[in-house]
Protein backbone atom coordinates (compact mmCIF):
# COMPACT_ATOMS: atom_id res chain seq x y z
CA UNK A 1 0.00 0.00 0.00
CA UNK A 2 1.80 3.25 -0.88
CA UNK A 3 1.35 6.09 1.46
CA UNK A 4 -1.14 8.72 1.12
CA UNK A 5 0.27 12.32 2.28
CA UNK A 6 -2.70 12.33 4.99
CA UNK A 7 -1.81 8.85 6.70
CA UNK A 8 0.73 8.41 9.36
CA UNK A 9 4.61 7.20 8.97
CA UNK A 10 4.50 3.52 8.40
CA UNK A 11 5.59 0.61 11.14
CA UNK A 12 8.79 0.08 10.46
CA UNK A 13 9.85 -2.48 8.26
CA UNK A 14 11.10 -4.77 10.90
CA UNK A 15 8.17 -5.24 12.35
CA UNK A 16 6.78 -8.54 11.94
CA UNK A 17 3.33 -9.14 10.24
CA UNK A 18 0.76 -12.28 9.58
CA UNK A 19 1.48 -12.48 5.49
CA UNK A 20 2.67 -9.00 5.16
CA UNK A 21 5.33 -6.72 5.42
CA UNK A 22 5.69 -2.99 4.61
CA UNK A 23 8.14 -1.99 1.80
CA UNK A 24 11.95 -1.53 3.55
CA UNK A 25 12.09 0.90 0.59
CA UNK A 26 9.38 2.91 1.16
CA UNK A 27 10.04 5.29 4.50
CA UNK A 28 8.29 8.55 4.78
CA UNK A 29 10.76 11.51 4.37
CA UNK A 30 10.07 14.57 6.94
CA UNK A 31 9.06 17.32 4.62
CA UNK A 32 11.73 20.16 4.09
CA UNK A 33 10.89 23.55 5.53
CA UNK A 34 9.77 25.45 8.42
CA UNK A 35 7.07 23.58 10.15
CA UNK A 36 4.70 26.51 9.16
CA UNK A 37 5.03 25.21 5.23
CA UNK A 38 3.71 21.90 6.11
CA UNK A 39 0.71 21.35 4.86
CA UNK A 40 -2.55 20.33 7.07
CA UNK A 41 -3.54 17.24 6.76
CA UNK A 42 -6.77 16.45 4.45
CA UNK A 43 -9.76 16.36 6.10
CA UNK A 44 -11.02 13.04 7.65
CA UNK A 45 -14.06 11.52 5.48
CA UNK A 46 -17.25 12.68 7.13
CA UNK A 47 -19.16 9.58 8.39
CA UNK A 48 -22.56 8.67 8.00
CA UNK A 49 -25.42 10.18 9.49
CA UNK A 50 -26.40 6.32 10.36
CA UNK A 51 -23.08 5.64 11.68
CA UNK A 52 -23.81 4.57 14.94
CA UNK A 53 -26.09 1.96 14.02
CA UNK A 54 -23.24 -0.64 12.60
CA UNK A 55 -20.25 1.15 14.00
CA UNK A 56 -20.47 -1.58 16.91
CA UNK A 57 -17.13 -0.76 18.70
CA UNK A 58 -14.00 1.17 17.19
CA UNK A 59 -10.78 1.68 19.13
CA UNK A 60 -7.09 2.99 18.46
CA UNK A 61 -4.40 1.21 20.34
CA UNK A 62 -0.76 1.32 21.28
CA UNK A 63 1.41 -1.64 22.56
CA UNK A 64 -1.52 -3.34 22.99
CA UNK A 65 -3.40 -1.39 25.57
CA UNK A 66 -6.29 1.03 24.36
CA UNK A 67 -5.65 4.36 24.68
CA UNK A 68 -8.74 5.90 22.38
CA UNK A 69 -12.33 4.98 21.75
CA UNK A 70 -13.63 7.16 18.92
CA UNK A 71 -17.14 7.68 18.32
CA UNK A 72 -17.11 7.69 14.72
CA UNK A 73 -15.03 6.81 11.52
CA UNK A 74 -13.85 9.87 11.21
CA UNK A 75 -12.73 10.36 14.94
CA UNK A 76 -11.07 6.57 14.61
CA UNK A 77 -9.33 7.60 11.35
CA UNK A 78 -8.21 10.96 12.84
CA UNK A 79 -6.83 9.39 16.16
CA UNK A 80 -4.96 6.67 14.31
CA UNK A 81 -2.82 9.75 12.03
CA UNK A 82 -1.92 11.34 15.24
CA UNK A 83 -0.43 7.97 16.78
CA UNK A 84 2.49 6.78 14.68
CA UNK A 85 2.59 3.31 16.37
CA UNK A 86 -1.08 2.88 16.83
CA UNK A 87 -3.41 0.19 15.08
CA UNK A 88 -7.08 0.58 15.03
CA UNK A 89 -9.87 -2.24 15.37
CA UNK A 90 -12.88 -1.20 13.73
CA UNK A 91 -16.06 -3.77 14.14
CA UNK A 92 -18.81 -3.28 11.79
CA UNK A 93 -22.35 -4.80 11.35
CA UNK A 94 -23.73 -4.71 8.23
CA UNK A 95 -22.40 -1.04 7.42
CA UNK A 96 -24.11 0.80 4.79
CA UNK A 97 -21.84 1.82 1.21
CA UNK A 98 -20.95 4.92 2.11
CA UNK A 99 -19.10 3.43 5.61
CA UNK A 100 -17.78 1.34 3.51
CA UNK A 101 -16.40 3.57 0.93
CA UNK A 102 -15.22 5.95 3.60
CA UNK A 103 -12.93 3.36 5.12
CA UNK A 104 -11.46 2.10 1.30
CA UNK A 105 -10.56 5.90 0.66
CA UNK A 106 -8.73 5.80 4.10
CA UNK A 107 -7.17 2.40 3.98
CA UNK A 108 -6.75 1.83 0.37
CA UNK A 109 -9.14 -1.10 -0.02
CA UNK A 110 -9.59 -2.58 -2.84
CA UNK A 111 -12.70 -2.07 -4.81
CA UNK A 112 -13.77 -5.56 -4.95
CA UNK A 113 -13.20 -6.30 -1.36
CA UNK A 114 -15.20 -3.24 -0.77
CA UNK A 115 -17.92 -5.16 -3.11
CA UNK A 116 -17.81 -8.52 -1.68
CA UNK A 117 -18.08 -7.19 1.88
CA UNK A 118 -21.17 -5.20 0.24
CA UNK A 119 -22.85 -8.17 -0.94
CA UNK A 120 -21.89 -10.61 1.76
CA UNK A 121 -22.97 -14.58 0.07
CA UNK A 122 -19.39 -15.29 -0.02
CA UNK A 123 -17.65 -18.60 1.04
CA UNK A 124 -15.00 -18.48 2.92
CA UNK A 125 -11.43 -17.28 1.54
CA UNK A 126 -8.25 -15.09 2.41
CA UNK A 127 -6.86 -12.63 -0.61
CA UNK A 128 -4.07 -10.35 -0.87
CA UNK A 129 -4.32 -6.95 -1.94
CA UNK A 130 -1.04 -5.39 -1.77
CA UNK A 131 -0.79 -5.11 2.15
CA UNK A 132 -4.22 -6.00 2.88
CA UNK A 133 -5.34 -9.59 3.65
CA UNK A 134 -8.96 -10.02 2.80
CA UNK A 135 -10.49 -12.64 4.56
CA UNK A 136 -14.21 -14.36 4.74
CA UNK A 137 -15.16 -16.82 7.21
CA UNK A 138 -18.55 -18.08 7.96
CA UNK A 139 -19.81 -18.66 11.72
CA UNK A 140 -22.37 -20.98 12.82
CA UNK A 141 -24.16 -21.18 16.10
CA UNK A 142 -26.47 -23.98 17.07
CA UNK A 143 -30.37 -23.19 18.30
CA UNK A 144 -31.45 -25.41 20.80
CA UNK A 145 -35.32 -24.28 20.68
CA UNK A 146 -35.24 -25.23 16.62
CA UNK A 147 -32.74 -27.89 16.87
CA UNK A 148 -31.47 -25.54 13.41
CA UNK A 149 -27.95 -24.31 12.71
CA UNK A 150 -28.01 -20.82 11.81
CA UNK A 151 -24.88 -19.31 9.26
CA UNK A 152 -23.75 -16.00 9.13
CA UNK A 153 -20.57 -14.37 7.44
CA UNK A 154 -17.85 -12.54 8.46
CA UNK A 155 -15.59 -9.93 6.13
CA UNK A 156 -11.87 -9.24 7.98
CA UNK A 157 -9.70 -6.44 6.27
CA UNK A 158 -6.55 -6.60 7.81
CA UNK A 159 -3.38 -4.14 7.40
CA UNK A 160 -0.15 -2.93 9.08
CA UNK A 161 -2.03 -0.80 11.34
CA UNK A 162 -5.36 -1.35 11.46
CA UNK A 163 -8.21 -4.41 11.82
CA UNK A 164 -11.64 -4.02 9.99
CA UNK A 165 -14.91 -6.53 10.84
CA UNK A 166 -17.79 -6.77 9.13
CA UNK A 167 -20.56 -8.59 10.10
CA UNK A 168 -23.66 -10.10 8.25
CA UNK A 169 -25.59 -11.75 10.72
CA UNK A 170 -25.03 -12.56 14.80
CA UNK A 171 -22.48 -14.72 15.14
CA UNK A 172 -19.25 -14.78 16.57
CA UNK A 173 -19.36 -12.24 19.47
CA UNK A 174 -16.90 -10.43 18.24
CA UNK A 175 -17.23 -8.25 21.58
CA UNK A 176 -16.26 -10.90 24.04
CA UNK A 177 -12.80 -11.55 21.54
CA UNK A 178 -11.66 -7.47 21.85
CA UNK A 179 -11.83 -7.92 25.46
CA UNK A 180 -10.07 -11.00 25.79
CA UNK A 181 -7.12 -9.86 23.86
CA UNK A 182 -7.39 -6.47 25.77
CA UNK A 183 -7.36 -8.30 28.66
CA UNK A 184 -3.82 -10.01 26.94
CA UNK A 185 -1.89 -6.86 25.63
CA UNK A 186 1.06 -8.59 25.35
CA UNK A 187 -0.56 -10.64 22.61
CA UNK A 188 -2.15 -7.87 21.39
CA UNK A 189 0.73 -6.16 20.97
CA UNK A 190 1.60 -8.32 18.48
CA UNK A 191 -0.41 -6.23 15.67
CA UNK A 192 -3.85 -6.53 13.75
CA UNK A 193 -2.23 -10.56 13.21
CA UNK A 194 -2.98 -10.96 16.30
CA UNK A 195 -6.22 -9.76 16.49
CA UNK A 196 -6.98 -12.07 13.50
CA UNK A 197 -5.72 -14.88 15.33
CA UNK A 198 -8.56 -14.41 18.03
CA UNK A 199 -11.34 -14.09 15.51
CA UNK A 200 -10.30 -17.37 13.67
CA UNK A 201 -10.25 -18.76 16.87
CA UNK A 202 -13.50 -17.38 18.00
CA UNK A 203 -15.02 -19.07 14.98
CA UNK A 204 -13.77 -21.88 15.09
CA UNK A 205 -14.14 -22.66 19.01
CA UNK A 206 -17.98 -21.92 17.97
CA UNK A 207 -18.25 -24.52 15.77
CA UNK A 208 -17.44 -27.19 18.78
CA UNK A 209 -21.26 -26.42 20.22
CA UNK A 210 -22.33 -27.32 16.87
CA UNK A 211 -20.90 -30.47 16.48
CA UNK A 212 -22.03 -31.74 19.93
CA UNK A 213 -26.05 -30.52 18.74
CA UNK A 214 -25.59 -32.03 15.38
CA UNK A 215 -23.99 -35.20 17.04
CA UNK A 216 -27.35 -35.42 19.21
CA UNK A 217 -29.52 -34.83 16.43
CA UNK A 218 -28.41 -37.50 14.79
CA UNK A 219 -28.49 -39.83 17.70
CA UNK A 220 -32.13 -38.80 17.94
CA UNK A 221 -32.98 -39.53 14.24
CA UNK A 222 -31.56 -42.94 14.65
CA UNK A 223 -34.26 -43.63 17.04
CA UNK A 224 -36.73 -42.28 15.24
CA UNK A 225 -35.64 -44.16 12.12
CA UNK A 226 -35.67 -47.40 13.22
CA UNK A 227 -38.88 -46.49 15.68
CA UNK A 228 -40.93 -45.54 12.66
CA UNK A 229 -41.78 -41.50 12.49
CA UNK A 230 -42.91 -41.12 9.59
CA UNK A 231 -41.40 -37.60 10.22
CA UNK A 232 -38.22 -38.22 10.15
CA UNK A 233 -37.55 -37.92 6.83
CA UNK A 234 -38.24 -34.21 6.99
CA UNK A 235 -35.70 -33.63 9.35
CA UNK A 236 -33.03 -35.75 7.92
CA UNK A 237 -33.21 -33.96 4.95
CA UNK A 238 -33.26 -30.40 6.49
CA UNK A 239 -30.25 -31.92 8.48
CA UNK A 240 -28.53 -32.82 5.41
CA UNK A 241 -28.97 -29.63 3.80
CA UNK A 242 -27.05 -27.78 7.25
CA UNK A 243 -24.34 -30.37 6.54
CA UNK A 244 -23.69 -29.68 3.13
CA UNK A 245 -23.57 -25.35 4.77
CA UNK A 246 -21.67 -26.14 7.19
CA UNK A 247 -18.82 -28.26 4.75
CA UNK A 248 -18.99 -25.35 2.97
CA UNK A 249 -18.18 -23.01 6.18
CA UNK A 250 -15.19 -25.61 7.31
CA UNK A 251 -13.85 -27.14 4.53
CA UNK A 252 -12.22 -23.84 3.08
CA UNK A 253 -11.02 -23.25 6.17
CA UNK A 254 -8.70 -25.83 6.27
CA UNK A 255 -6.50 -24.79 3.09
CA UNK A 256 -6.72 -21.21 4.17
CA UNK A 257 -4.76 -21.34 7.69
CA UNK A 258 -2.62 -23.92 5.79
CA UNK A 259 -2.01 -20.65 2.98
CA UNK A 260 -1.07 -18.63 6.14
CA UNK A 261 1.43 -21.03 7.70
CA UNK A 262 3.14 -21.62 4.49
CA UNK A 263 3.89 -18.13 4.82
CA UNK A 264 5.19 -17.57 8.14
CA UNK A 265 8.70 -17.73 6.52
CA UNK A 266 8.55 -15.90 4.27
CA UNK A 267 6.64 -12.69 6.47
CA UNK A 268 8.60 -13.34 9.50
CA UNK A 269 5.57 -14.12 11.76
CA UNK A 270 6.03 -14.06 15.58
CA UNK A 271 6.50 -17.48 16.74
CA UNK A 272 3.95 -17.30 19.06
CA UNK A 273 0.88 -16.67 16.82
CA UNK A 274 2.78 -19.74 14.57
CA UNK A 275 1.91 -21.87 17.59
CA UNK A 276 -1.73 -20.18 18.00
CA UNK A 277 -2.22 -20.46 14.25
CA UNK A 278 -1.44 -24.27 14.10
CA UNK A 279 -3.78 -24.74 16.99
CA UNK A 280 -6.45 -23.20 15.17
CA UNK A 281 -5.49 -25.07 11.85
CA UNK A 282 -5.58 -28.39 14.26
CA UNK A 283 -9.04 -27.87 15.06
CA UNK A 284 -10.46 -26.44 11.75
CA UNK A 285 -9.15 -29.98 10.33
CA UNK A 286 -11.11 -32.05 13.36
CA UNK A 287 -14.07 -30.21 13.00
CA UNK A 288 -14.48 -30.98 8.71
CA UNK A 289 -13.37 -34.36 9.37
CA UNK A 290 -16.50 -34.27 12.01
CA UNK A 291 -18.56 -32.89 9.50
CA UNK A 292 -17.41 -35.14 6.85
CA UNK A 293 -18.53 -37.94 8.97
CA UNK A 294 -21.82 -36.48 9.71
CA UNK A 295 -22.68 -36.01 6.28
CA UNK A 296 -21.78 -39.88 5.73
CA UNK A 297 -23.47 -40.60 8.60
CA UNK A 298 -26.99 -38.86 7.38
CA UNK A 299 -26.55 -40.01 3.55
CA UNK A 300 -26.42 -44.24 5.29
CA UNK A 301 -29.25 -42.92 8.01
CA UNK A 302 -31.44 -42.05 5.09
CA UNK A 303 -30.70 -45.21 3.01
CA UNK A 304 -31.69 -47.01 6.00
CA UNK A 305 -34.96 -44.83 6.36
CA UNK A 306 -35.97 -45.38 2.64
CA UNK A 307 -35.30 -49.24 3.53
CA UNK A 308 -37.18 -49.70 6.27
CA UNK A 309 -40.45 -47.07 4.86
CA UNK A 310 -40.05 -49.69 1.71
CA UNK A 311 -40.50 -52.42 4.06
CA UNK A 312 -43.20 -51.00 5.98
CA UNK A 313 -45.15 -50.58 2.84
CA UNK A 314 -44.47 -53.76 1.53
CA UNK A 315 -45.76 -55.15 4.84
CA UNK A 316 -49.22 -52.91 4.47
CA UNK A 317 -49.60 -54.15 0.76
CA UNK A 318 -49.43 -57.61 1.76
CA UNK A 319 -51.82 -57.33 4.78
CA UNK A 320 -53.81 -55.53 2.40
CA UNK A 321 -53.55 -58.39 -0.48
CA UNK A 322 -54.49 -61.15 2.59
CA UNK A 323 -57.12 -59.11 3.29
CA UNK A 324 -58.53 -58.61 -0.11
CA UNK A 325 -58.15 -62.29 -0.30
CA UNK A 326 -60.14 -63.38 2.53
CA UNK A 327 -62.82 -61.08 1.51
CA UNK A 328 -62.95 -62.48 -1.74
CA UNK A 329 -63.21 -66.31 -0.14
CA UNK A 330 -66.02 -64.93 1.96
CA UNK A 331 -67.87 -63.11 -1.04
CA UNK A 332 -67.58 -66.46 -2.79
CA UNK A 333 -69.47 -68.31 -0.26
CA UNK A 334 -71.41 -65.78 0.38
CA UNK A 335 -72.65 -66.10 -3.34
CA UNK A 336 -72.55 -69.44 -3.89
CA UNK A 337 -75.37 -69.87 -1.18
CA UNK A 338 -77.01 -67.14 -2.48
CA UNK A 339 -76.99 -69.09 -5.67
CA UNK A 340 -77.89 -72.56 -3.61
CA UNK A 341 -81.19 -70.71 -2.03
CA UNK A 342 -82.65 -68.97 -5.42
CA UNK A 343 -82.69 -72.04 -7.18
CA UNK A 344 -85.59 -73.45 -4.50
CA UNK A 345 -86.75 -69.87 -4.42
CA UNK A 346 -86.97 -69.64 -8.13
CA UNK A 347 -89.45 -73.03 -8.62
CA UNK A 348 -91.33 -71.80 -5.47
CA UNK A 349 -92.17 -69.09 -6.92
CA UNK A 350 -93.46 -70.20 -10.01
CA UNK A 351 -95.26 -72.69 -8.39
CA UNK A 352 -96.92 -70.90 -5.51
CA UNK A 353 -98.42 -68.28 -8.49
CA UNK A 354 -102.47 -68.32 -8.32
CA UNK A 355 -103.25 -68.54 -12.30
CA UNK A 356 -106.31 -70.56 -12.39
CA UNK A 357 -104.96 -72.54 -15.97
CA UNK A 358 -101.86 -74.21 -14.88
CA UNK A 359 -100.91 -77.61 -16.37
CA UNK A 360 -99.17 -78.59 -13.26
CA UNK A 361 -102.11 -77.38 -10.54
CA UNK A 362 -103.95 -80.21 -10.86
CA UNK A 363 -101.24 -82.66 -11.42
CA UNK A 364 -100.72 -85.71 -9.14
CA UNK A 365 -97.06 -85.73 -8.94
CA UNK A 366 -96.39 -81.77 -9.54
CA UNK A 367 -95.49 -81.56 -5.74
CA UNK A 368 -93.03 -84.24 -5.40
CA UNK A 369 -91.45 -83.27 -8.75
CA UNK A 370 -91.12 -79.46 -7.44
CA UNK A 371 -89.73 -80.94 -4.11
CA UNK A 372 -87.70 -82.64 -6.53
CA UNK A 373 -86.63 -80.30 -9.05
CA UNK A 374 -85.41 -78.02 -6.01
CA UNK A 375 -83.59 -80.71 -4.57
CA UNK A 376 -81.77 -81.51 -7.98
CA UNK A 377 -80.94 -77.84 -8.67
CA UNK A 378 -79.32 -77.42 -4.92
CA UNK A 379 -77.37 -80.18 -4.75
CA UNK A 380 -76.06 -79.81 -8.25
CA UNK A 381 -74.71 -76.16 -7.78
CA UNK A 382 -73.37 -77.48 -4.25
CA UNK A 383 -71.09 -79.63 -5.52
CA UNK A 384 -70.22 -77.96 -8.27
CA UNK A 385 -69.40 -74.93 -5.68
CA UNK A 386 -67.57 -77.30 -3.84
CA UNK A 387 -65.49 -78.53 -6.57
CA UNK A 388 -64.30 -74.87 -7.31
CA UNK A 389 -63.51 -74.35 -3.73
CA UNK A 390 -65.65 -71.73 -3.44
CA UNK A 391 -67.64 -73.60 -0.22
Amino acid sequence: MSERPDRRPSPAPSERRLGWRRPASAPVTPPAGPPASTPPPAPPAAAPPNHHRSVIDSAVYRDGRRIASPTSLADTFRQLREQPDGMAWIGLHRPTEPELHSLAAEFNLHELAVEDALEAHQRPKLERYGDTLFVVLRAARYLDAQEEVEFSELHIFVGPDFLITVRHGGAPNLSSVRRRMEKTPELLRLGPEAALYAILDSVVDGYAPVVEGVQTDIDEIETEVFRGDPAVSRRIYELSREMVEFQRATRPLVGMLHGLMAGFAKYGTDEELQRYLRDVADHVTHTSERVDGFRQALTEILTVNATLVSQQQNAEMRALAEAGFEQNEEIKKISSWAAILFAPTLVGTIYGMNFETMPELKWAAGYPFAILLMAVVCVSLYVIFKKRDWL
